[in-house]
């Protein structure tokens, strides 16, 4: 269509002035992102999620940069694990482990439940850390599942109102914004919510039957 030159004129302004606007509204953007804090986060999870756990890992770390993944679960490999001393075993998964991180996330699949290293971990990661406070506890669900069976240590320090509970219990996250308040929420837990921990279970010497399965994996 033709156009008189005045009207190119004032097309063309208005389409740097778009473009100004679009790309101060990504230098606005990142540097909020520069701004808002990166918690340090150990992951526990079932390893046959391992396919799972590793997209959520190279999304909400790698490409979206939410948060800074500290080591991942227990291993078999592990010399403490047979230990029949519980209070060393936990001692022993929190320094190996959980170390400086401030929050937890349980990758909740079908079969995490009856887990018994996510039970430890769970109970580690409640445990006072190196500056005398507990990691938050938040559970997600990995992507495609409607529902889970809970871990009961989990359960212990949940409810579904969210109503005087430590832990918090999420779908599977479907932005950045979102998954970094969750995590947040979950690092002020430690000093807002600390008087609702329930931890005192012993922990799993074994894996429990699975309730999806109804087999002990």
């Amino acid at each position: 269509m033709y156009e008189l030159p005045l009207q190119k004129v004032w097309r063309l302004k208005m389409e740097e002035e778009r473009r100004k606007t679009g790309f101060a509204k990504i230098l606005r953007e990142m540097s909020i992102r520069k701004q808002e804090p990166k918690r340090k986060v150990f992951i526990s999870f079932c390893h046959r999620d391992d396919d799972k756990v590793k997209l959520f890992l190279y999304r909400w770390t790698e490409r979206e940069k939410i948060f800074i993944p500290k080591a991942l679960g227990v291993s078999d490999e592990d010399d403490f694990i047979n230990s029949d001393n519980p209070e060393y075993v936990i001692a022993q998964i929190r320094k190996r482990y959980i170390q400086d991180s401030t929050v937890t996330i349980v990758l909740l699949g079908s079969c995490t439940h009856g887990r018994r290293f996510v039970d430890w971990e769970i109970k580690a990661s409640l445990r006072q850390g190196t500056d005398n406070l507990p990691n938050g506890l938040l559970g997600i669900l990995l992507p495609n599942l409607s529902s889970v069976h809970l871990p009961e240590r989990f359960v212990d320090n949940w409810n579904k109102e969210h109503k005087d509970c430590y832990a918090r219990y999420k779908f599977s996250p479907t932005n950045g914004t979102e998954l970094r308040t969750w995590i947040e929420d979950a690092f002020q837990s430690r000093k807002n919510r600390f008087k609702y921990i329930k931890n005192d279970k012993e922990i799993m010497k074994y894996n429990a039957k699975c309730k999806i399965c109804n087999i002990t994996h």
